[in-house]
């Protein structure tokens, strides 16, 4: 079973984004900050995180070098991070790309949107 989180101060988008994952094979976790996020990732790091761009108390960039560091000092897998933006802004795009970010959501996502970006997340395992 797949465990995702999905890491954004709206509980709109969580809960969209949860009605729309979950699944049987598909755990769905959800945390509001980064601050709980992470907390979460040391009790049980998900094979993806959803990461809202504009995060509060901390940048995407930060929580995605922390996540690396929960995970070189774990020896565990770096989860697929796809940061969640409102508009393709491709200075953002790149820096968490090299920040560590598998690629990137647009808000407002929709069912199908976010069903193929999994889907490639699948046929990548």
């Amino acid at each position: 079973m797949k465990r995702v989180m999905i890491v954004d101060s709206s509980s709109v988008i969580r809960k969209v984004a949860k009605r729309i994952l979950s699944s049987p094979e598909i755990v769905v976790a959800e945390a509001e900050t980064g601050q709980d996020a992470l907390d979460s990732c040391q009790i049980a790091m998900p094979a993806s995180i959803i990461l809202d761009h504009h995060l509060a108390g901390m940048s995407d960039l930060d929580f995605i070098a922390k996540v690396k560091e929960l995970c070189e000092q774990s020896e565990q897998d770096m989860p697929r991070i796809y940061v969640n933006l409102f508009e393709k802004d491709v200075i953002a795009i790149m820096r968490a790309k090299r920040a560590g970010a598998s690629g990137f959501l647009l808000k407002p996502f929709n069912r199908t949107s976010l069903i193929n970006t999994f889907r490639e997340l699948d046929k990548a395992a």
